[in-house]
């Protein structure tokens, strides 16, 4: 069942949003160290004031287990999720998002539950919360390499929009009009 995350499901949660999230999480966290990393991250989570927060976040739960998740914002007022972690002093933090588009910005699946249509899932409800929230459209990035999650999202009929630098790496910038 798709739902809003809770402040709770922080420690299931986070795993998903580094594996998502890759180098870029070094980044939010302004450390190379894996565990610091992601206990900065997890305080992040638990507070409201930032792009990964609990309130940015839709799980598919089952068995009583988050089976994945989909952090997601809109591009308007981006800038100032980023806030909290320039705080910190760490490396600049590119603003993926853009004005007047809502944001897919990380999705995962946990191993146990891929290939149930769950990233799909996911997906649907992004658009759906986007399309409530008045936005006509949707954004994302996706790495050039990662070919499977590219072909979803062109079979979803997002298109390419050019690219981006995020954290030292180029990605495909990909839109969709509602």
């Amino acid at each position: 069942m798709i739902e809003s995350a809770r402040i709770e499901d922080a420690e299931e949660v986070m795993p998903l949003i580094l594996a998502a999230i890759g180098h870029i999480a070094y980044t939010l966290a302004g450390t190379e160290d894996l565990e610091e990393a992601r206990r900065i991250l997890i305080g992040f989570y638990k507070r409201e004031d930032n792009r990964i927060s609990y309130k940015h976040v839709l799980v598919d739960r089952r068995e009583h287990k988050i089976a994945g998740m989909l952090l997601s914002y809109a591009g308007d007022g981006a800038a100032a999720l980023d806030l909290p972690f320039a705080a910190r002093g760490g490396d600049a933090i590119a603003v993926e998002a853009r004005e007047g588009e809502y944001y897919l910005d990380s999705i995962a699946v946990d191993e146990h539950y891929q290939g149930q249509g769950i990233a799909k899932a996911l997906i649907s409800a992004f658009e759906s919360k986007g399309q409530e929230q008045g936005y006509s459209k949707l954004s994302l990035i996706v790495e050039p390499n990662n070919a499977r999650a590219y072909a979803l999202y062109n079979k979803l009929n997002y298109e390419e929009d050019g690219s981006i630098q995020v954290s030292g790496s180029r990605y495909i910038r990909m839109v969709k009009q509602l």
